[in-house]
């Protein structure tokens, strides 16, 4: 698959069906050795620059379920991280 294929595709949490955000409003975290993705950081953001900046939302490769034509289906389950930049 390309990036470019891959970019639209929206997060979806399996847990409870919640969307997550977009691949293309996120950062991938690649392996320099071996050039494979190993994580997805989806941004904390806030709501228009104001209010308290929510926290990063780390998914780690191994905890994706399906990547469909649409979207990308996850368990995060207890793997959630949360990283502050």
């Amino acid at each position: 698959m390309r990036l470019s294929e891959f970019s639209g595709k929206e997060i979806i949490d399996f847990d409870n069906g919640e969307r997550m955000g977009i691949i293309g409003h996120s950062d991938l975290e690649i392996d320099d050795r071996t050039g494979e993705i190993t994580s997805i950081i989806l941004p904390g953001g806030s709501f228009f620059g104001f209010g308290k900046r929510r926290e990063d939302v780390v998914i780690p490769w191994k905890s994706i379920l399906k990547i469909g034509p649409e979207m990308i289906i996850v368990d995060i389950g207890s793997t959630r991280q949360v990283s502050r930049r």
